[in-house]
């Protein structure tokens, strides 16, 4: 004979004599919904450290070299280069801190919702929690069992049921202010790169110091990307290469062209 079930720690308040079709039904649509933006809240994207470094080098090579390309002084180069890596650096710090916060935030009332449907219909949610865990491989009746374990645990359980049936939790997300100075900080550290050579010389030359460099330090962020990824460092590597050497010549060239026009 099956024991009871402790609803205590989820749902202090809920009596099963009073379980009503309706209330169980909006438990259902509850789950439901929030399944639906928990999957949105799980599709982020590439960590900010790869993004600032990778963004830094690509908006400021492209930056540099479309100046160049318009035959302006180095002076200029310069000038907008460093209003560039400012710019960006900030700019970047600025979307990282919004986009972990939101998603800290939705997070955290996944965490509400569920606690709702806790409150109206406890069974319901333990139902949810067992057939997650039957697929992810358990049997029957280790997932009944396993279920009714993980509500047990008062101090844990409204953070393990939503990370069981959803797949996040509010700390998933990371610290929206770690993020922030990192990505400002990776992104600086990135649009250098290519501005460096234009301190120490011009023209033709800092051009092509400008987009070797980069060309360097884009193939150890892509076979960064291959190694974390297994697709193994090439591939990625001259994928990145590439990406890079396209929007640079295209920048330059449309550059080039606008100071012929202005010229």
């Amino acid at each position: 004979m099956t024991e009871p079930t402790d609803w205590s720690a989820l749902a202090p308040d809920w009596d099963p004599k009073n379980r009503s079709p309706k209330d169980d039904a909006e438990a259902e649509e509850t789950l439901d919904e929030v399944k639906r933006t928990a999957d949105r809240v799980a599709g982020g994207g590439i960590r900010a450290a790869v993004l600032g470094v990778n963004d830094g080098l690509v908006t400021n090579l492209c930056l540099t070299l479309g100046v160049a390309g318009a035959a302006t002084d180095p002076g200029t180069v310069r000038l907008s280069g460093v209003a560039s890596l400012v710019a960006g650096a900030l700019s970047m710090a600025a979307g990282e801190w919004v986009s972990v916060r939101s998603q800290v935030e939705v997070a955290g009332g996944i965490e509400g919702s569920l606690k709702r449907a806790w409150r109206l219909s406890p069974p319901v949610v333990l139902s949810r929690l067992a057939r997650s865990m039957r697929e992810h491989g358990l049997d029957a009746a280790t997932a009944e069992k396993a279920s009714r374990g993980v509500v047990s645990v008062r101090r844990t359980a409204a953070k393990d049921s939503t990370r069981i049936l959803f797949g996040v939790g509010s700390e998933d997300a990371g610290s929206p202010v770690i993020a922030a100075i990192s990505s400002l900080l990776l992104f600086a550290v990135g649009a250098m790169v290519p501005l460096l050579p234009w301190f120490v010389t011009g023209g033709a030359t800092a051009v092509v110091w400008s987009a070797a460099m980069t060309a360097v330090a884009s193939l150890g962020v892509g076979a960064n990307l291959g190694v974390g990824s297994g697709r193994g460092p090439w591939w990625s590597a001259a994928r990145q290469l590439l990406i890079v050497a396209v929007a640079s010549a295209v920048t330059y060239g449309v550059g080039a062209l606008a100071g012929t026009a202005v010229l």
